[in-house]
């Protein structure tokens, strides 16, 4: 049975298609996990300190300036094994932030497939900034 190239351009399509509804739904997964992450440990946070919700000042703590939130990927790890609320909330946030960093690798693996060195090129170096972004950005505050 012969291929024709309508046939060669109806499977590439079906495949782009499919790589575009796998990032889609990525960055969906990663947006409603975080959610769900950041939704429960607020209520985490509420239900180990009930006095946020009666005392305006209480809760001041909690969403002003001087708030103690971990600031590093080991404190919020310690954070999560002691279970606070407020590191769940970091975990969810850093969820959402890395949803679209994974969304930008899922793409170069897609491309790769596709044999479309161009883009894995370009993709690669998007990446590469995005994390250099983060290593920097982690270094200097």
């Amino acid at each position: 049975m012969e291929r024709s190239a309508a046939d060669d351009d109806g499977g590439a399509e079906e495949r782009v298609r499919r790589v575009e509804l796998t990032i889609s739904n990525l960055l969906r997964a990663g947006v409603l996990a975080s959610l769900l992450v950041v939704v429960l440990g607020t209520t985490v946070t509420f239900a180990h300190h009930p006095e946020y919700v009666r005392s305006h000042r209480d809760l001041s703590r909690l969403t002003g300036p001087a708030a103690d939130f971990p600031h590093s990927l080991p404190a919020v790890v310690r954070g999560i094994r002691h279970h606070q609320g407020r590191s769940l909330v970091v975990a969810g946030l850093l969820l959402l932030i890395a949803t679209p960093v994974l969304r930008v690798a899922v793409s170069i693996v897609a491309f790769a497939v596709q044999r479309d060195r161009v883009f894995v090129v370009v993709t690669s170096i998007v990446l590469a900034v995005l994390v250099t972004s983060f290593v920097l950005g982690r270094a200097g505050g």
